[in-house]
């Protein structure tokens, strides 16, 4: 027997009790049970390091989508230049199978949940915490927002979910950012404090039907009850952690008002005064604004400066977001330019802590090594300033942004981009340093055709014709499609070429 899919009914069941918010806040309620049996857009943002959207979607047309198909539909609300474009594709589509994805050129997130970044107001110059940050789509749009440059946090309570939201940052070329392991509800005060704080908190993802449509037999006020302790206290760390003048961005993919806006309304009382909640508006999206009735419980009229969205009114998942400010200004503080090395010595030994890869730089080796790699690829010698070159572990070199400063508590998982493998003969650039660095890259280099492209990313053995090596030299190569490059091979002396796209890649292949 086929496995049970819940249909309408189970849903009306399931959801029944925010029937009576449709009375309030939202409307069309048959219109919100239909859109949860619809099967939810796929929605990519362009890479803005890497190219423009308008870029993207020439690519995604030409090659990803079958012919005589509308081309891919911009999301108005998504105007910000510096998180890249977004667009929305069919339902179904697989952006991670195709080879801009592996290339860093795009990113899939879910469209609703591309908003809280874009109300954190984020600027260069900031120092900024993402306490709940796996699978890392917000995460590399903050590092964007940054510049890709300062000092972003990234942390999750599992290592697991750290290493995949690395893998997503290496590929996307983010170096602005050091990943920390730890139960964000008690993340350490010596870590100091942050402009700007997102707490995208666990929650029972009723939101997300539209995408698993089976999570319905498991939801229910139990299930969110389960939620309630955990998203406490990250708020409440949160604010702890928040700067004067700064900003906290608390998001969750769930209708529930006990983990939307009961959470927030604690978290309010609790700091006596000190937050206040900002009134969101969002041109191009038609929102809700927050419960401020809820079971029999009465809550501050400011609540209703929340904000939800409802799937069937977007065309979107589930969605509610709060903005909170902290009373008083900024310090003043800023972590790029003349500054940056006075904040390093202030630092060094305070609670704050000393700067963790300020130790760790290369040794005489390390440096013959990057010569011997600038060389090869012929690599200018200024690109190098833009980055603090690291050595974290014992298998090979990290890059960050030259003014990245992450505290030494908690201890970093890692900080920046591995880029170079030093531990193996010869040594050689990891893809996420291929895709970074080799769009400087002045030789070394294979273009191939796009069959081509599907073996290599299916790291399938191939022979290129004489044309395409003829300018390198048996060793590593760079191989580049349509001007981008895909990552490492080695060109060996009987003319085959072996990839070294990696296998736990094995999710971005041509499709």
């Amino acid at each position: 027997m086929g496995r049970y899919t819940p249909g309408r009914a189970d849903l009306e069941a399931a959801l029944d009790r925010y029937r009576v918010l449709f009375d309030d806040i939202a409307a069309d309620w048959d219109g919100f049970l239909d859109a949860l049996l619809r099967p939810l857009p796929t929605c990519v943002w362009s890479n803005p390091l890497r190219l423009d959207g308008e870029g993207l979607a020439a690519l995604i047309a030409d090659e990803s989508l079958p012919p005589g198909h509308a081309a891919p539909q911009p999301i108005g609300w998504r105007s910000d230049s510096a998180l890249g474009m977004a667009f929305r594709l069919p339902p179904g589509f697989k952006a991670g199978q195709h080879w801009w994805y592996c290339a860093g050129l795009a990113h899939a997130q879910e469209e609703v949940s591309q908003l809280p970044v874009t109300l954190m107001d984020l600027a260069p110059g900031q120092r900024v915490l993402d306490l709940c940050a796996a699978p890392g789509g917000k995460t590399a749009q903050i590092a964007l927002a940054l510049g890709n440059r300062g000092t972003l946090l990234a942390n999750d309570f599992s290592p697991e979910r750290i290493a995949a939201l690395q893998g997503n940052l290496d590929r996307l070329g983010i170096v602005n950012c050091s990943t920390t392991w730890c139960d964000g509800g008690n993340y350490p005060a010596a870590a100091g404090q942050f402009d700007r704080i997102l707490v995208d908190a666990p929650c029972s993802s009723e939101g997300t039907l539209r995408r698993n449509r089976s999570l319905v037999v498991k939801l229910g006020e139990d299930r969110s009850e389960r939620m309630l302790r955990r998203q406490r206290t990250l708020l409440r760390k949160a604010l702890q952690l928040c700067r004067p003048g700064g900003r906290v961005v608390y998001s969750t993919c769930t209708f529930a008002p006990e983990e939307n806006e009961c959470i927030v309304a604690e978290a309010l009382e609790a700091a006596g005064g000190r937050f206040r909640l900002l009134p969101i508006r969002v041109e191009g999206l038609t929102t809700s604004p927050g419960v401020t009735r809820w079971q029999g419980r009465t809550l501050d009229p400011s609540l209703a400066r929340c904000l939800r969205l409802w799937p069937h009114v977007n065309d979107t998942g589930g969605f509610f977001v709060a903005v909170l400010e902290k009373e008083g200004a900024g310090d003043g503080i800023t972590e790029s330019g003349a500054d940056i090395e006075s904040q390093r010595g202030s630092q060094r030994g305070s609670q704050a802590g000393a700067v963790p890869v300020a130790d760790l730089q290369p040794d005489v080796d390390d440096d013959r090594g990057l010569a011997l790699l600038a060389e090869h690829y012929g690599l200018p010698e200024r690109l190098w300033a833009q980055y603090r070159v690291h050595r974290q572990t014992r298998r090979g070199l990290h890059l960050a942004a030259a003014d990245h400063l992450p505290p030494a508590v908690p201890k970093a998982q890692g900080s920046g981009l591995f880029f170079h493998r030093t531990n193996i003969r010869p040594p050689k650039l990891t893809t996420g340093g291929a895709l970074l660095l080799g769009a400087s890259a002045t030789r070394r280099f294979i273009d191939v055709d796009a069959d081509q492209r599907d073996a290599y990313l299916r790291r399938q053995p191939q022979t290129p014709n004489p044309a395409q090596v003829r300018d390198c030299r048996p060793g590593h190569v760079l191989v580049r499609y349509r001007g981008f490059v895909l990552g490492v091979a080695v060109l060996h002396r009987s003319g085959t070429l072996e990839s070294l796209f990696p296998s736990r890649w094995s999710g971005c292949t041509a499709g």
